[in-house]
């Protein structure tokens, strides 16, 4: 074969082959823009030496970042906080796959720098930018990484939910206002969000969508699971991006690690503990506040949490087990206390069946459920907090009881009024009947009825009491008498004498 053959051949198979590599080079690259791994973001307002070498250096991007992230750690050691953030926004762009730059970034804004200021509102900023970062920009490059759904959650449970923060009833107030421009500052509707029909429920729906990154239909199919849940607190928020998390565990089984799975189920069973406890968001007219109460509806569905993480979790369900317990006992004394008396005897009787052998009281080993009736439990829980045979905390535990009994008349919550009431009554009774015979003149109280006008005295006193429209409405309510405007008497006059 002649050399100018054989280059001919080595030409004609070079050009093949070049062919036959474009064509698996287009496919490779349709595989990678599916699986999000040529996603590289280009550095904004970045000098131009830094944007130039990151181009120009490619894959030695990684290298880069180290050094910013050194020298982040440097300026935040000088606390300078908005220089930091800055190398932090570029770290993650020079990273985006990463995973552990964005939870580092996220953590080191939303924990460590925002305790550093003294003013609420800007820790509050802090806490916001973590929540931005992760949801808008880290979910972003990396949809399947369930840890960042896991830590954007664990930011509404524990960073905002919990007291763990002295800010924190300042971030629920931000939160609620904020999610407050979505619901029409009214009871949430997911419904109108789920299915807009008009043009300011299309316009509150492209909010939701756009600036928070929630899918009102996703919401609308958490809240039958789990609720009815107050979506203005940041406990609907948690729940809502750890079942994002799960569902795209099922998605993408390869990439699942089981302790991440766990974690998603507690953030979702605690959130639901807690959106129980006070996840009900409620205006108090008197103090022109917002006040959180229980969200008794839920109970049901914070049960079944309980149950199905004491399944999943085997290496914890006895430690989960005790915080459903304490749940059930909570349940049962908060129906009681707010007039749901069936309800309240049901999980009384489901609490003794699950856990028969555990005492209800706390230090008082024999107080098991079938030593004790719903009434009694009810009572004790509150002599709990009363301690010993003491008639001056005795009455002051009955006078808190009268007051909130009236407050919530006031408020036109007339059930819970009448559960107090009824409380404040079995406080009184069982009280009386614990005194020992030939002590009842030492240490037995006034007439219930007494301490009952003297609450009331109180609230309706004009020079003490509730302000004058809130006294005529709990007047109106009890059907007394409008209140008689006072009358101002001449002193004494020095020339006729006055009453020494």
């Amino acid at each position: 074969m002649s050399g100018k053959l054989k280059k001919g051949l080595l030409l004609l198979l070079a050009a093949a082959l070049l062919c036959g590599v474009s064509q698996v080079q287009n496919s490779l690259n349709r595989d990678r823009e599916t699986l999000g791994l040529t996603l590289v973001q280009p550095l904004e307002s970045a000098p131009p030496v830094l944007a130039f070498t990151t181009v120009a250096l490619g894959g030695f991007r990684g290298l880069i970042s180290n050094v910013l992230w050194i020298r982040a750690n440097a300026l935040q050691e000088d606390d300078k906080f908005f220089e930091m953030a800055q190398l932090a926004d570029w770290i993650t762009k020079l990273e985006p796959h990463f995973v552990q730059v964005w939870i580092f970034q996220e953590w080191n804004m939303a924990w460590n720098i925002s305790v550093k200021f003294k003013d609420f509102a800007d820790r509050w900023r802090w806490v916001r930018r973590g929540i931005e970062l992760l949801r808008d920009e880290g979910l972003r490059y990396n949809p399947n990484e369930i840890r960042l759904y896991g830590e954007l959650a664990w930011i509404f449970q524990d960073k905002m939910g919990a007291p763990t923060d002295d800010a924190n009833m300042y971030y629920k107030q931000q939160w609620a206002d904020e999610m407050a421009e979505v619901f029409a500052k009214q009871t949430p509707s997911l419904d109108e969000l789920a299915n807009p029909k008009t043009e300011d429920e299309n316009r509150r729906a492209r909010l939701l969508r756009e600036k928070f990154k929630m899918d009102p239909q996703w919401m609308k199919e958490v809240d039958a699971h789990y609720g009815p849940l107050e979506w203005r607190l940041p406990e609907a928020s948690a729940i809502y991006w750890a079942t994002l998390g799960l569902d795209q565990a099922k998605r993408n089984p390869g990439k699942v690690n089981e302790n991440d799975i766990l974690s998603l189920r507690r953030v979702i069973y605690q959130s639901l503990q807690l959106s129980f406890v006070r996840g009900r968001l409620q205006v108090n007219p008197i103090e022109k506040v917002f006040e959180l109460g229980p969200n008794l509806d839920i109970i049901p569905q914070v049960d079944a949490g309980y149950l199905e993480q004491m399944a999943e979790d085997e290496k914890d369900r006895d430690h989960i087990a005790s915080g459903h317990r304490n749940f059930l006992r909570n349940a049962v004394y908060f129906l009681y206390v707010n007039n749901r008396l069936g309800e309240a005897a049901r999980w009384f009787q489901y609490l003794g069946e699950k856990y028969p052998d555990r005492p209800l009281l706390d230090g008082i080993p024999d107080s098991l459920p079938r030593r004790l009736t719903l009434d009694q439990y009810a009572v004790a829980r509150v002599q709990e907090d009363v301690g010993d045979l003491s008639p001056g905390r005795s009455e002051a535990a009955i006078e808190g009881l009268l007051n909130n009994s009236y407050v919530n008349l006031m408020l036109d919550r007339d059930a819970y009024a009448e559960g107090y009431k009824r409380l404040a009554r079995k406080l009184y009774d069982s009280y009386e009947s614990r005194i020992p015979a030939g002590r009842i003149e030492a240490l037995g109280l006034a007439p219930f009825g007494s301490i009952d006008k003297k609450v009331l005295d109180r609230l309706l006193d004009p020079g003490q009491g509730l302000v004058p429209e809130y006294r005529a409405v709990l007047r109106t309510k009890l059907g007394l008498p409008a209140e008689t405007a006072p009358t101002n008497s001449a002193p004494p006059s020095a020339t006729t004498g006055g009453a020494k």
